[in-house]
């Protein structure tokens, strides 16, 4: 097989993987199952090496596979599997089709700035920080790129048609509701898309082999890879069109020399070389070279369903409208995290904030923090219950998780993990604030930690059981005082678990012939 058509596979490649990340972030409906959504994020190298860490699994070696592939070939990861890189090669495809007559020019690397942000970035992973990793990591800034920009728009797009086909009696497409949308939240992957396409679109791979911590990386593994791109000098006739088509601008025609730590494998080049001068070439390689980067290879050690079926019956706040405003403010002393996450600590130091879990959330109750866990895990998900509810049986979150930030969890055991506990606060309660019957918390804990107990007159009022209480939220989403709720739930730093509650019998001896006498 001719090399030239290497470019061609690599084009088909990266189409399948940027569509199978797209569908997976804009799966409104949920109809996806766990296992296909795992082996779409398999091979992306940061969700993998940290997932790898935790759990030493084989399903997540993705990461070795990758780094495998670098060592034989370069940075094909760059080139095909990463949806960003793709995205980044569209906008360039672009440019060259409004302006024809562009063309890349060989520049020197910016060394400084690239192996600058990779030690940074190291130093904080090694401090148990993963907060430039989250705003670095090319996965996670295109899983939010999709889950806060394209997925809205989708839903928003699928009620539009639902409704317009509704008109002509016509129900092929159901409305999917809307739960919440943080415009901070969606923000950030806004100006990043931005940026990157800019980017891409003036110098190509720029952002690859200046700022992405994953290139850099995979970048030094290029140094030492069996099978390099090389120019035949001799063959070749200097004409400098490989140059002009590099979209890593590492092709320096003068000296007819490939900076190979900065080729993302495009294969533009072979693709319009005249000469056939350019192909890869068996390397030897420099064993005191690769002692003297044993620090970097240690580093990679270190570091290594909108509806699940459609549920049942949508859980929605009660009707009651209070007639006065709640008094006593929240105190909640931590955000609530996914059940599976087992500490607030182990979460914020796995999420990469890549909100998969957010598009897989049945009921839409997981949502992008912004300050509910510091600037320094900003967008990470948390437990809203203002915008929603957990499931009781629900463990979609648990099944996608790329990293293991949340642990897979079976149905049953998801049932008694407590994430937080129920806290209620009297004074806002409509029952002793306008002598009204409310009920609504009580009528939704699933667990039963909520009961009405008799109060004044004919009336009751809340009483929690803490022990039963799995911190679902969903006593908290139902109640209907504002601004502050009667009822929250508190997180738990370290999740524990929940008693189940006994079943009650009833101790009545009924005299059936009597009663039934027919």
């Amino acid at each position: 097989m001719k090399l030239e058509y290497l470019r061609k596979i690599r084009i088909v490649v990266s189409i399948i993987f940027l569509l199978l990340i797209a569908i997976v972030f804009l799966d409104i409906s949920n109809i996806l199952p766990a296992s296909f959504i795992s082996s779409v994020t398999f091979l992306q190298f940061i969700p993998s090496t940290i997932k790898f860490a935790n759990l030493l699994l084989p399903t997540s070696i993705g990461f070795i596979i990758v780094l495998v592939l670098t060592f034989l070939f370069g940075r094909v990861y760059c080139s095909s599997i990463c949806p960003l890189g793709t995205i980044q090669d569209l906008a360039s495809n672009t440019a060259k089709k409004i302006n024809k007559k562009k063309k890349f020019t060989y520049t020197k690397e910016y060394f400084w700035l690239r192996y600058s942000v990779l030690a940074i970035v190291i130093l904080s992973i090694l401090f148990g920080n993963l907060f430039l990793v989250n705003f670095l990591d090319p996965y996670s800034n295109t899983g939010r790129i999709f889950a806060q920009l394209f997925n809205p728009l989708l839903m928003h797009i699928n009620n539009f048609a639902a409704f317009t086909l509704e008109k002509f009696n016509i129900y092929l497409i159901y409305p999917i509701e809307i739960k919440a949308f943080y415009f901070i939240a969606a923000l950030f992957p806004l100006i990043f898309l931005l940026i990157v396409i800019y980017l891409s679109y003036k110098r190509g791979r720029l952002y690859c082999n200046t700022i992405c911590p994953v290139g850099t990386l995979l970048g030094l593994i290029s140094k030492f890879t069996i099978f390099k791109l090389k120019i035949d000098k001799a063959s070749c006739e200097g004409c400098g069109v490989c140059a002009r088509v590099c979209k890593a601008e590492c092709i320096e025609k003068s000296t007819k020399e490939i900076d190979f730590s900065r080729c993302v494998a495009c294969y533009n080049c072979l693709d319009v070389c005249p000469s056939d001068s350019i192909n890869y070439q068996l390397i030897q390689i420099d064993k005191t070279q690769l002692g003297s980067d044993e620090s970097r290879r240690n580093f990679i050690s270190r570091t290594s369903m909108f509806f699940i079926g459609l549920t049942t019956t949508a859980l929605s706040q009660v009707t009651i409208i209070p007639k006065k405003e709640s008094k006593i403010a929240e105190k909640k002393k931590f955000a609530v995290t996914p059940p599976g996450s087992n500490t607030i600590d182990h979460f914020n130091n796995n999420c990469t904030a890549c909100h998969l879990c957010i598009t897989a959330c049945p009921t839409k109750v997981l949502q992008p923090s912004i300050m509910e866990f510091g600037i320094f895990n900003i967008f990470q998900p948390f437990m809203d219950y203002k915008t929603s509810y957990c499931n009781y049986d629900c463990i979609a979150c648990s099944e996608v998780c790329p990293t293991s930030a949340i642990l897979p969890l079976t149905g049953d055991q998801k049932k008694n993990i407590q994430i937080g506990k129920a806290i209620f606060v009297k004074e806002n309660c409509i029952v002793e604030t306008e002598n009204t019957a409310c009920g609504a918390c009580s009528e939704h804990c699933p667990t039963k930690a909520v009961m009405m107990v008799d109060y004044k007159g004919n009336l009751k009022i809340p009483e929690v059981t803490n022990k039963y209480c799995v911190g679902c939220g969903a006593c908290e989403h139902a109640c209907p005082t504002k601004p502050y709720k009667a009822i929250y739930i508190d997180g738990n730093f370290a999740h524990q678990i929940a008693e189940k509650k006994p079943t009650e019998k009833l101790d009545q001896n009924i005299d059936y012939k009597e009663e039934f006498p027919f």
